[in-house]
This record gives C-alpha cells, sequence and structure tokens, in this order.
C-alpha cells in the first residue's frame, strides 16, 4: 500500500494494489476509485483532502496478522 498527499492540488492518493486500473468511478463530488479489470479496488483518490480529513495528524500502523 502506498499514500501520497499532494499539497499543490490538495489531493490524497491511497494505492492498494499496484494492479492495472481499467476504470475509475466517482464515489462522491470529491472521491475516486480506481479499479481492476475484475472490479477489485486498486486505488482511492480524494479531492479536497484537507478539508475532508486531519491531514497533519495522519498515522499508519502495520498490526501483525
Amino acid at each position: 500500500m502506498k499514500v501520497q498527499y499532494f499539497p499543490d492540488t490538495d489531493t490524497l492518493y491511497i494505492e492498494l494494489c499496484p494492479d492495472a486500473v481499467c476504470e475509475t468511478r466517482d464515489w462522491d463530488e470529491n472521491t475516486l476509485l480506481d479499479l481492476d479489470e475484475t472490479g477489485r479496488l486498486c486505488a482511492i483518490t480524494i479531492e479536497h483532502a484537507s478539508r475532508r480529513i486531519d491531514i497533519p495528524d495522519f498515522a499508519y500502523e502495520q498490526i501483525p496478522a
């Protein structure tokens, strides 16, 4: 998984898997879902991210299986 924040466009990109994207769907006005050829979610793009989530307080923790 890869998470990138682009401050110049205030966009948060969350890549869940590196598969080729075959379709992009609008979840809502400012959220895009990228799907692979089987319909599996590959990535999420959140526009106007700083207004929707608290970017400076973002934390990531990996939990052992």
